[in-house]
């Protein structure tokens, strides 16, 4: 016996003696078998030297993994052993502190969102409009809670619109940003352009909604969110911690704070105006609202409180994209719901000037 136990992760040293003794221990063992009087101290020394011999894979046999840009921590080999420390192995019970490095998706987007949006698969791709409305699917995405952003192209015009918890809260074009990109893409999209929209995890679509036209002074607080630019990198923080890093630069140093609940922008005038109207509510939509009469409870239990809402909100003279962004409720449930209103005589469109 050597009197030392092995340490995992460790090869065993080479040692001639130990080979050749293999060699010796093979012959006696095979003349031990021959004659059952073998001397006792033959057997020990048998005995020892197996005991002294241990198999371990050598480093040709066991492939080390390639030096890889990885976003998680890279997993071992099965059955390879550690070799990063003979004396000092790390604890296993301490997670390893990896902060992941993504690709920019659009490395020469001059839009500043366009310019941040990471690497990831698409889960549309070459959406067009002879076979889906747009409207129905930015329903659907606001239907399930969908995080990401959608990007539209012809030629050399694009779009980039960022979509959270299923709501347009940020867009960006080559020539505007805001409600303007959100409208542009919508017209791209009708002229024929493919739309493609990528999945992203939550707290990243939250950190990019505050990427808008300008850049602020950078404040690194506790629980500061958003993007922190850089000539030399990009980094994205969560509540005062850095969660991922991008190559992607500006010429100057600048911070897009991300707001604490991202608004959801709205279609511009020239394409929504409807939205931007205003709305009067007649002798029977003020019925509607007086909780008393018997007109209230049928609306009520015809429109919900949703509903309810909606029409007091048209009775303080809010339009309803001014209504739809101090709720957080998408616009494009309350298109159906205006035309129900006016259908049924509860409210009237009102022309400029009108009280």
């Amino acid at each position: 016996m050597t009197g030392r136990s092995e340490r995992p992760g460790k090869f065993p040293r080479k040692n001639a003696q130990n080979s050749s003794g293999a060699d010796s221990n093979d012959a006696e063992r095979g003349q031990a078998e021959q004659s059952p009087e073998a001397p006792a101290a033959d057997a020990q020394v048998t005995e020892a030297n197996t005991e002294t011999i241990i198999v371990r894979a050598t480093p040709a046999q066991t492939p080390q993994p390639a030096a890889l840009k990885l976003q998680e921590p890279p997993q071992p080999f099965p059955g390879q052993p550690d070799l990063s420390s003979e004396d000092n192995l790390e604890d296993p019970s301490e997670p390893l502190l990896v902060i992941p490095e993504l690709t920019t998706m659009f490395p020469s987007g001059a839009p500043f969102l366009a310019r941040f949006l990471p690497q990831v698969p698409a889960t549309v791709l070459g959406l067009n409009a002879s076979f889906c409305n747009l409207h129905d699917f930015l329903r659907h995405l606001h239907d399930v809670g969908w995080y990401g952003y959608l990007h539209a192209f012809i030629g050399d015009q694009a779009a980039f619109v960022l979509v959270y918890e299923g709501r347009t809260v940020a867009a960006a074009s080559i020539s505007s940003t805001g409600e303007q990109a959100l409208g542009e893409l919508l017209h791209l999209y009708e002229q024929g352009a493919p739309l493609s929209a990528y999945a992203l995890p939550p707290h990243l679509a939250h950190i990019l909604s505050g990427v808008g036209s300008r850049a602020w002074k950078f404040n690194l607080t506790e629980d500061f969110t958003g993007l922190h630019a850089r000539p030399r990198g990009a980094i994205f923080y969560s509540r005062g911690e850095i969660v991922a890093t991008m190559p992607a630069t500006l010429p100057y140093e600048g911070a897009f704070p991300a707001p604490l609940r991202p608004q959801t922008l709205i279609l511009p005038r020239s394409l929504a105006g409807w939205a931007h109207g205003q709305y009067g509510l007649t002798l029977r939509g003020k019925d509607a609202l007086n909780a008393i009469t018997s007109v209230h409870q049928n609306f009520r239990s015809q429109y919900g409180v949703l509903g309810l809402a909606f029409l007091r909100a048209l009775s303080e003279k809010l339009s309803p994209a001014e209504y739809a962004m101090r709720s957080d409720v998408a616009l494009h449930d309350l298109e159906p719901l205006l035309q129900e209103f006016l259908r049924t005589g509860v409210a009237k469109e009102q022309m400029a000037g009108q009280s």
